[in-house]
């Protein structure tokens, strides 16, 4: 996901994000310890976003 899709959300929108990316990851975890993937870059990704995601929404509530 790009910073720029990420800016032009709402809060609400943002916190719902997260939560989906979050229970994403999880799931890619827990599949990934049944049968191992063999492209884990998904993982690093996942983060990321998330990251970002947790970074744009703090900066968005701090402006108000």
């Amino acid at each position: 996901m790009k910073i720029s899709e990420v800016r032009e959300m709402s809060v609400a929108d943002l916190r719902d994000r997260i939560e989906a990316e979050k229970a994403n990851l999880d799931t890619m975890k827990i599949n990934h310890a049944i049968s191992p993937l063999e492209d884990t870059s998904k993982f690093k990704k996942t983060r990321q976003d998330i990251a970002r995601m947790i970074t744009i929404l703090a900066q968005k509530e701090n402006q108000n």
